[in-house]
């Protein structure tokens, strides 16, 4: 059995930085609270509580004088006042490639523009985006809204892990249906560069193999995504969150196979696969280059 790893997979530079954050602030502060999961994945939030990160849904379970984590997604303006008028020491991991996003977003509103945010409403991420806008947003995936027309008229953002042809294909639906119909339509790139990144190295990896494996959480909307993504070449795909999902029948379908992971998929985990892979294989596997 050959086992090919994707050139690009696992932990995104955002999810990193997060985590190693979060980390450091254990090691040297002791514990504190993230609002929310740190990242989509029940390794990385176990992983992280062991230490002392406990998960809170919201601000009241944050005691007095504690330390509260904002996530890798982001959150809201809001937010960060009631923090302030708290008084909690804040750390922030948000990924800048969010960050970015929710600049935009207060920008582009501030400018006169209403915001069309592509995206999922009730990700996390998304969500902390839209409150950006001050009221001035909508998200949506489809086209066939009703959407708000700003006095500039029409801006048009995006979840930052969206692929970025499915949000060329979303914009160009609005163009024809608002040319003429608005002042004006401004369009602002904020996908991450790493999604494209991924869903080509997963594309080549399929051309060469048997089957793939897609390793992450399912709550997380960018390992879906990805595994979206390799069914669509038309090899037979598994999505799984560790080893111990893996079923002896795939591997009785092939000799070649491939695994990529979901940007808050860690690197144990993804691992931890290839070594069952082997395993399963009685030894005799080799892993790619």
């Amino acid at each position: 059995m050959t086992i090919a790893k994707a050139k690009v997979l696992g932990f995104c530079g955002g999810v990193r930085r997060a985590v190693q954050r979060i980390e450091t602030e254990l090691a040297e502060h002791g514990p504190l609270h993230t609002l929310g999961a740190i990242v989509h994945n029940a390794h990385v939030v176990d992983a992280l509580a062991a230490k002392g990160a406990r998960m809170a849904r919201s601000l009241d379970e944050v005691p007095e004088g504690g330390t509260v984590a904002i996530t890798a997604h982001g959150a809201g303006e809001e937010v960060y006042a009631e923090i302030e008028r708290r008084g909690l020491r804040l750390v922030d991991t948000t990924c800048p490639i969010v960050r970015r996003a929710q600049q935009a977003a207060a920008s582009l509103v501030e400018e006169g523009y209403s915001v069309v945010l592509y995206g999922e409403a009730e990700h996390p991420e998304v969500r902390g985006i839209l409150s950006w806008t001050r009221g001035q947003g909508i998200a949506t995936q489809s086209p066939d809204v009703a959407i708000p027309i700003g006095e500039k008229g029409i801006a048009v953002i995006s979840q930052t892990t969206k692929s970025p042809a499915m949000f060329a294909e979303f914009v160009q639906e609005l163009v024809k249906r608002y040319t003429g119909r608005v002042p004006e339509m401004r369009i602002v790139d904020t996908t991450c560069p790493e999604t494209g990144r991924r869903y080509q190295a997963a594309a080549e990896l399929a051309a060469g193999v048997d089957a793939l494996l897609v390793v992450g959480s399912r709550s997380s909307a960018n390992t879906r995504k990805l595994a979206e993504t390799c069914r669509a070449t038309g090899v037979p795909t598994h999505h799984i969150e560790s080893a111990g999902e893996i079923d002896d029948e795939w591997l009785a379908s092939g000799k070649r196979f491939g695994v990529t992971a979901g940007a808050s998929t860690p690197d144990d985990v993804i691992e931890d696969v290839v070594r069952r892979l082997r395993g399963r294989a009685g030894g005799s596997s080799e892993e790619a280059k």
